[in-house]
């Protein structure tokens, strides 16, 4: 009778470990379009800096690839089983608090800000009359905003239908100066290629008039973003 051949954890390291960071893959998260799967941390802080797979070099997302990451839960229950103590380990040096260089408990002196670019955003009911629709759409109570600028408009979008509570399966269009927005452009993006460049968004800093003034005044951009929001139109 054929005895078993047993393996070891070094034969399946190909396979649970991170392209990044050479470690064991802590919180495996695997990007959607390719399946190449990374540490949670290594593969977000790589998308800060580029749009590309770090193994395979093929373009995740055009410009949010951080809605292509997926956990897997398996994978990771899979990894703590076959090393030991790594469940340990991670849980430990997850609730390890911040110190000082001195050694002291930073805990009072936590920043809890965001560190990414934020962006102030008015967001306006469009209203067509007669239009299928406008009895459900609303405005808001309070339309000003503000968000990160690496929020897409698909996120806007689920904002409002719960701050309007509408049913899931309505459909809501928004727009940048009168131009629908695809759902994965960002707020930077919008603000970009959308608001900065149309003319009428300045105004003069010394008389607040639009693009020409007698002043002859520096002209500064208006603030906030304007995005309109109406239900979504089928032209099918």
């Amino acid at each position: 009778m054929a005895t078993q051949r047993k393996h070891l954890v070094k034969d399946f390291n190909p396979y649970i470990t991170c392209y990044i960071c050479k470690g064991y893959l802590i919180k495996p998260t695997t990007v959607t379009e390719c399946l190449h799967t990374f540490c949670k941390t290594c593969i977000v802080q790589h998308f800060e800096d580029s749009n590309d797979c770090p193994r395979c070099g093929n373009q995740v997302h055009e410009t949010n690839p951080l809605e292509m990451l997926r956990l897997d839960n398996t994978l990771e229950e899979i990894i703590f089983k076959l090393v030991p103590g790594l469940r340990e380990h991670d849980t430990a040096k997850a609730d390890k608090p911040k110190v000082d260089e001195e050694g002291d408990e930073n805990e009072d002196d936590k920043d809890y800000h965001r560190s990414d670019p934020q962006i102030a955003i008015c967001l306006d009911c469009l209203r067509n009359n007669g239009q299928s629709g406008d009895n459900v759409v609303k405005g808001l109570m309070k339309k000003f905003i503000r968000c990160s600028t690496r929020v897409t408009v698909g996120t806007i979008k689920k904002f409002l239908s719960l701050k309007l509570k509408l049913p899931s399966s309505y459909e809501l269009d928004v727009l940048c100066n009168g131009e629908i927005m695809g759902k994965d452009h960002t707020m930077e993006f919008i603000y970009m290629t959308r608001w900065r460049l149309r003319g009428e968004n300045f105004r003069c800093l010394n008389c607040s008039a639009s693009q020409v003034c007698s002043q002859d005044g520096p002209l500064y951009q208006s603030y906030p973003m304007v995005l309109q929001y109406r239900p979504r139109i089928d032209f099918g």
